[in-house]
């Protein structure tokens, strides 16, 4: 029995104990700026060492070819059309089912790609963040309201079959796979987690349930163009009117 008024006691001084607790109630910090006047911790250097080497082999693999390279522009780019139609393609594969349009926000191409040789570390410039792919079922005037907003946003990349134009910054004359946007119909879209989930304003698309595989949409880009390769095709993507002012 005195055993078990120990416990009971250390218990209850522990969660009533009247020590006063400490809170920072400021904080303050200081710059350092790293430059080559710096000195090197050659033991550190020598430690990350492998690792680097690792990581400059990665990134530095050769995965594809482009003749010309894909530019970033609004309303409609080569590169925008090439990771739309991308996402479209290895989406169908991944979810073994039909789609009827991907999209790219703008905003999440970070780089392009250049004349030449095209490395693992360029799609990692291009696409950084670590988006999924994921589809929703979306009824058609929701459609044309997700629409609105990209026009809003001044055009983003769709996946070809999409035909829309941009005025006062609204979307008009809509096709999906050279049909008129029916408001009444439901489409099966692509799209990155992070528009899903109502990121650049998308909320209209937040309530809408998501089919995900946990399919990194960088890893849909690499193997995209590592099968393109093996056919002997470069990465040469055109506009070609999807989206026009």
């Amino acid at each position: 029995m005195p055993k078990l008024t120990v416990i009971f006691t250390c218990i209850f001084f522990s969660l009533y104990s009247c020590t006063p607790q400490k809170q920072s109630i400021t904080v303050s910090y200081k710059d350092y700026k790293i430059n080559k006047e710096n000195k090197k911790d050659s033991s550190l250097t020598a430690m990350l060492q492998p690792y680097a080497n690792n990581i400059h082999k990665a990134m530095s693999k050769v995965i594809g070819f482009s003749t010309k390279g894909l530019t970033v522009k609004q309303p409609e780019s080569d590169i925008g059309n090439f990771m739309a139609d991308c996402m479209k393609i290895m989406a169908e594969k991944k979810f073994e089912r039909k789609i009827d349009a991907a999209f790219v926000n703008f905003g999440g191409i970070r780089s392009y790609l250049p004349k030449g040789d095209i490395t693992i570390g360029a799609i990692y410039e291009i696409m950084p963040f670590d988006n999924l792919i994921v589809l929703q079922e979306v009824k058609g005037n929701v459609l044309k309201e997700f629409l609105n907003k990209t026009a809003e946003l001044n055009g983003w990349p769709v996946s070809n079959g999409i035909k829309l134009k941009i005025n006062n910054k609204q979307a008009f004359d809509i096709f999906i796979n050279e049909k008129p946007l029916d408001e009444n119909a439901t489409y099966t879209i692509a799209n990155s987690d992070y528009i899903a989930r109502g990121g650049d304003g998308c909320a209209m698309l937040t309530t809408i349930p998501v089919i995900n595989k946990g399919y990194l949409f960088r890893d849909a880009l690499i193997d995209f163009i590592q099968e393109l390769t093996k056919q002997g095709k470069p990465i040469d993507w055109h506009t070609e009117g999807r989206v026009t002012y």
